[in-house]
């Protein structure tokens, strides 16, 4: 580009700054919690899920009293749903990065 160019575009910016509603840039609450934590967190939960799951499965094949196949099959479930999810969400944010990584600047 040549410095002309530059100068329109640079031009044109300042148009459409001075055109739009001054705002300011959008910063996250304080007060709750980051995208990290919440992460973090349901990605325990997935887990205490599956070892709850492994620890039923265990339990009604060693034959313990007060276990039976219905409470096994709801934890498995209970397990796999939040599994799935969890592979959902990451491959969405997978998605999303490599758009934004693909976006010319």
């Amino acid at each position: 580009m040549s410095d002309m160019q530059i100068q329109q575009v640079i031009h044109q910016m300042r148009a459409l700054a001075e055109r739009s509603p001054a705002q300011p840039p959008a910063q996250p609450a304080a007060d709750g919690p980051g995208f990290a934590t919440l992460l973090k967190e349901s990605l325990d939960t997935v887990n205490q899920a599956q070892s709850e799951s492994r620890r039923l499965q265990e339990a009604f094949q060693s034959g313990a009293p007060g276990v039976n196949l219905g409470q096994v099959m709801v934890a498995a479930q209970k397990s796999s749903i939040g599994f799935e999810a969890t592979l959902q969400v990451r491959n969405r944010l997978l998605e999303a990065y490599r758009e934004i990584m693909n976006m010319q600047v």
